[in-house]
């Protein structure tokens, strides 16, 4: 086949990620795949044979002919089998193209959300169904989340599939990076990794922080990622006096020599799809601790692979760091069993063949 992976742009962040090694693999299998973003970029995603750029401008969002059109040429050029949008605005750009040029390759869309928690009006909700309406099949991250894509805009069920992202199995470097290494020296480590943005909860993760340092005052969080609220966070830090617990260390490449040499793993996130960080933790045997939100129950069950809390439950959140702490026995037991699951079970190489099989589907499906 030929397969066609639409992303917003060259970023750090776990769609683009998952779409250039899901994309590698295709590869390995013998198909035929291009990654095309929306716009430029300057991280250096994982797809072996480089990203395209369509050079649109988010600028022109919602009227966007030149890219639309350019979206349009390249697919009358490659011939793709199956194009794949990859998070919400890949799924708007590609409609509109779709729309406006008449294409007619099928159009798969990633969903790596509980979509209901993004409704906030009725007019986002009655474009965002006009959209989904365009499309021929719907690959979600989790099996809640593929529901309530289904309850949410009346999908047919049929026309819908649960394949959840994966690890890259490969060695560890066990080394603490160098310009971290003062904050593992001091105490205990913690590692949170999101974006800066207010879905991630990390507002709350101060609070839950601010309360567990007056016991365990050698205790560091290091948040990997960065985003429009870090000023706003920085200074909050700054004003509860917890800048020594609580270190912004921005984007990083070295996220798994963090991770995996961290006491655990903190998720306080309020909305989530299923987070590739969990598992990244789990390969790690890092203990994880996060809400119950979106898919993470799928993967995070209380007293076997981690601490699942009740979402904004930030005692409980706080409670579970503290036995984290004080009980390295059932945290060490949950960590074997974490990283049994995700080497059985969340591998991309995999979820590769089963993306091509849902692939395949959908073609055969509309060839008849």
């Amino acid at each position: 086949m030929r397969i066609l992976q639409l992303i917003q742009k060259p970023q750090l962040r776990g769609a683009e990620t998952f779409a250039c090694q899901l994309s590698n693999h295709l590869l390995d299998q013998g198909h035929e795949v291009r990654v095309v973003s929306l716009i430029n970029g300057t991280a250096q995603l994982p797809f072996r044979n480089g990203v395209q750029s369509l050079d649109a401008k988010l600028s022109n969002r919602f009227f966007d002919l030149k890219g639309w059109k350019a979206l349009a040429d390249m697919i009358a050029e490659y011939k793709p089998d199956v194009l794949q949008a990859n998070a919400g605005d890949t799924l708007k750009f590609a409609v509109l193209s779709r729309l406006f040029y008449r294409w007619k390759t099928p159009l798969v869309y990633r969903n790596a959300n509980k979509v209901s928690d993004f409704i906030t009006s009725r007019p986002k909700f009655m474009f965002n169904k006009a959209l989904v309406s365009r499309v021929d099949h719907v690959i979600s991250v989790s099996e809640l989340c593929r529901q309530d894509f289904i309850k949410t805009y009346s999908f047919p069920a049929a026309n819908t599939a649960m394949v959840p992202i994966g690890i890259e199995p490969k060695p560890v470097l066990g080394k603490v990076p160098e310009d971290l290494s003062e904050h593992f020296k001091s105490g205990r480590v913690l590692v949170n990794v999101a974006s800066l943005v207010p879905e991630k909860n990390h507002q709350g993760l101060i609070r839950i922080m601010a309360s567990v340092v007056k016991a365990h005052p050698e205790l560091r969080v290091i948040i990997l990622g960065d985003g429009k609220l870090r000023a706003s966070l920085q200074q909050e830090i700054d004003a509860k006096g917890l800048n020594k617990h609580i270190i912004l260390a921005g984007y990083r490449s070295d996220v798994l020599a963090i991770v995996s040499q961290a006491q655990g793993f903190i998720l306080p996130s309020r909305i989530e799809g299923l987070p590739g960080v969990i598992l990244e933790a789990f390969y790690c045997k890092v203990p994880v601790i996060a809400y119950n939100v979106g898919g993470v129950s799928e993967v995070v069950r209380t007293d076997e692979t981690g601490w699942l809390i009740r979402k904004d439950d930030e005692t409980g959140f706080a409670d579970a760091i503290a036995e984290l702490l004080q009980a390295p026995d059932k945290a060490a037991a949950m960590v074997e069993n974490a990283f049994k699951l995700v080497n059985t079970q969340f591998v991309n190489a995999y979820l590769a063949e089963k993306f091509a099989a849902e692939y395949r589907k959908v073609t055969t499906r509309l060839s008849k």
